[in-house]
């Protein structure tokens, strides 16, 4: 699995929200994400969204300390973007901004609620792993 975060806002600049993502390797599908701050708390809240049977996988993520206290470090390794071991995870969040103007870094589009917010980053991901999918058994 690859790990990452990413931000947006709700309602205005200021508040940031914090998309947490996890992104299987080798099927390139979300498996999980939580929205909020950017603490060891949502950490933990995304490291227990992720199913059981990715529980054991080997995670890459960046040197955030959140994801140290959050998984094992027998499976856990903290890279840069230079080594291309984070490169899907990446990659998913250049599509996200591309597809879903609420993650482009300056814009006029915006969720007024966090539940909008949330509404539209699950519709989005559901739809990419739907995409993924038809793409793979073809």
């Amino acid at each position: 699995m690859e790990l990452d975060e990413m931000w947006s806002f709700v309602l205005k600049q200021t508040d940031k929200c914090w998309l947490w993502i996890a992104i299987c390797r080798r099927t390139r599908q979300a498996v999980a994400f939580v929205l909020g701050g950017r603490s060891e708390r949502r950490a933990e809240c995304s490291g227990q969204r992720i199913p059981l049977s990715y529980k054991t996988c080997r995670t890459f993520s960046d040197f955030w300390s959140a994801y140290c206290k959050v998984f094992p470090k027998e499976t856990r390794s903290s890279v840069g973007k230079e080594t291309g071991k984070t490169c899907r995870v990446e990659r998913w969040n250049n599509t996200c901004r591309q597809s879903n103007a609420r993650y482009t870094r300056k814009t006029l589009s915006f969720s007024k609620t966090a539940y909008f917010h949330e509404l539209a980053t699950r519709l989005f991901i559901v739809r990419y792993n739907l995409k993924l999918r038809a793409s793979l058994s073809i």
